[in-house]
């Protein structure tokens, strides 16, 4: 309903795609909607926290009703919690990990389901570069691990799905503008920490990752499984 899930909702409808919104935020997911219809698009909008298994199957029923099939899932939802892991409570800990983690899975779960019932479909796992490397000067070890955890998913939905007709990526972004990063844009020393520690000297923009997002979902990827797409401006590479 909002920053980089916006945009790549945004970017599938502009490539022809039949597009469901999946937030908490009803009032926001109808707003992106009526956008996207007034744009030409169609687009659904269902209100789904991942971390309740009642409306993920929910948000399947639903898909299922209003368009007969899912060909691609995008994995998007997720929360932080920037504290100290010393002082960083188990219950939030649980918390990321219940959303980023295993609200990942359960979607990839149910709508997996459906893909290999009919044999194909592509789920797009959307990580991030803490889920590859650390960084240590934001404390976030919760979603550091959450996001770790959702690159080896990944791989292993691949590993297991692939001979049945369904690819399983990740896209791994660094710095973008979105509401969870928020402070950081917001904040002129944060900003200077970004663009000197990225080779290209910036943070990325959303739209610069509607192209990975579309590459991964069509059959441009039809040979690709188990890849995490680093979109990070070379964070990594150094």
């Amino acid at each position: 309903s909002a920053g980089i899930g916006e945009a790549l909702a945004e970017g599938l409808a502009a490539a022809g795609a039949k597009v469901v919104l999946a937030a908490r935020r009803q009032d926001r997911l109808e707003a992106l909607a009526a956008r996207m219809v007034a744009a030409g698009g169609d687009a659904h909008a269902v209100a789904c926290d991942v971390a309740r298994a009642d409306d993920v199957e929910r948000l399947a029923r639903e898909t299922l009703q209003r368009f007969g099939r899912v060909d691609v899932l995008v994995n998007n939802a997720a929360i932080v919690e920037i504290v100290p892991a010393e002082k960083e409570p188990l219950e939030s800990f649980e918390s990321v990990l219940d959303v980023n983690l295993t609200g990942t899975f359960r979607c990839a779960q149910r709508f997996g389901r459906e893909m290999l019932a009919q044999r194909s479909g592509s789920i797009v796992n959307i990580a991030s570069i803490l889920g590859v490397v650390g960084v240590g000067q934001i404390p976030q070890a919760g979603y550091a691990a959450s996001k770790g955890g959702v690159v080896n998913l990944t791989r292993e939905l691949a590993a297991q799905w692939a001979r049945r007709g369904v690819r399983v990526n990740a896209i791994a972004p660094a710095w973008f503008p979105s509401e969870m990063t928020a402070d950081m844009f917001d904040d002129e020393a944060s900003q200077k920490w970004m663009h000197q520690r990225t080779p290209m000297g910036r943070p990325g923009r959303v739209e610069e990752l509607v192209g990975p997002l579309l590459f991964l979902a069509s059959d441009a990827a039809s040979y690709v499984t188990g890849h995490v797409l680093l979109v990070d401006g070379g964070w990594t590479c150094v």
